[in-house]
């Protein structure tokens, strides 16, 4: 089920201050989301952010999400990242470009953000927030925006990201970890928007998100049946009855790539 920033379906937040933690969550085949904001009280923000920086030394593979832009704590976030090859950071309240790309360039060279966007300005500034250099993928984080505007406008994060040629945004976290809670109706409701993945809080969603956004048996058969009669030509073919074009086969292809990713089926019919 693992994947990476582009492709993943479940991405997993650990507390920054708790580094017993990190190898756990690896272990669930989640995105691995190391937390230094919210979930790590001021006191402990220098200790989890060493405990990050040693994590990923160390040639593990995680995202950090860093505090934000005009905190105390994000030049140090950013100054520690800045010193492992290849991390890979997610920015809170994203909605200036200027700052994001400032945050890729002192990260290397190659792509290196999630701009979690989760204000009334993020989600105004969407469009250019995914356009802004080094950015691989939008995130929502639903929580605060809601907090501050009382509505759920995600369905600009997925205009803004096809709009901008990245994958589906990421979908925010369901904070109600019961049994016969909401968690999977928040992700088929997130997938009929357009998400392509979740944010999760603890390991037990993984494969409920999983399921979800994953594609259903038809839909592979289906992408099977195009990529067997597309082959290597780039001429259209006729599948099913239905004229397939480019844009239908790479359809296809993004669909058994979700399923490699996933490592099953069960999403909601597309």
């Amino acid at each position: 089920m693992s994947g990476t920033v582009t492709d993943s379906v479940a991405v997993l937040f650990v507390p920054g201050d708790r580094p017993e933690r990190f190898a756990r969550a690896a272990a669930t085949g989640a995105l691995v989301v190391i937390d230094l904001e919210d979930a790590v009280r001021p006191g402990d923000k220098p200790a989890a952010r060493d405990a990050a920086r040693s994590w990923l030394a160390a040639g593990n593979r995680a995202v950090v999400r860093i505090n934000g832009v005009g905190t105390e704590w994000h030049a140090a976030d950013v100054a520690a990242l800045s010193t492992v090859d290849g991390a890979t950071a997610m920015l809170p309240k994203a909605e200036e470009p200027a700052a994001i790309e400032a945050l890729a360039d002192a990260l290397g060279p190659s792509p290196s953000v999630i701009a979690l966007v989760e204000t009334a300005a993020g989600v105004l500034n969407a469009a250019r927030v995914a356009l802004a250099p080094g950015v691989l993928r939008l995130a929502f984080g639903h929580l605060d925006l809601a907090a501050q505007l009382g509505v759920d406008p995600g369905s600009t994060l997925v205009l803004a990201s096809a709009a901008a040629g990245l994958p589906g945004p990421i979908d925010g976290v369901t904070t109600d970890l019961s049994d016969d809670g909401p968690l999977a109706a928040d992700a088929a409701y997130a997938r009929t928007l357009g998400f392509t993945g979740k944010l999760c809080i603890h390991p037990r969603q993984i494969a409920v998100v999983a399921g979800v956004f994953g594609p259903t048996a038809d839909e592979l058969a289906w992408a099977t049946r195009i990529m067997s009669a597309a082959g290597d030509t780039t001429a259209v073919v006729t599948v099913d009855g239905h004229m397939v074009d480019r844009p239908v086969v790479e359809r296809a292809r993004r669909l058994l790539a979700r399923a490699d990713t996933t490592g099953e089926t069960g999403g909601a019919d597309a």
